[in-house]
């Protein structure tokens, strides 16, 4: 069973997205502490009712954040 659910962070025209990779849930927030915390809050109630065995993920579960940083263009 999955015990860690990966999540990619990035930034938005506006807003930071975040996108589980192993669930179908998507949300975004202002600032990156928002994002986190709606990502959660999605997760959680997208698995509210659920059973975790069919989606074989551990009850305990972490969540893992990798954010993509914009790439810094080299100055001449």
């Amino acid at each position: 069973m999955k015990k860690i659910i990966q999540v990619k962070i990035y930034k938005g025209e506006k807003f930071y997205v975040a996108e589980c990779v192993d669930l179908p849930v998507v949300t975004q927030g202002k600032t990156l502490d928002e994002v986190v915390e709606n990502i959660r809050e999605a997760i959680d109630l997208h698995l509210e009712g659920e059973s975790l065995e069919e989606w074989d993920i551990s009850p305990d579960f972490s969540v893992l954040a990798n954010f993509e940083l914009e790439p810094v263009h080299a100055k001449a």
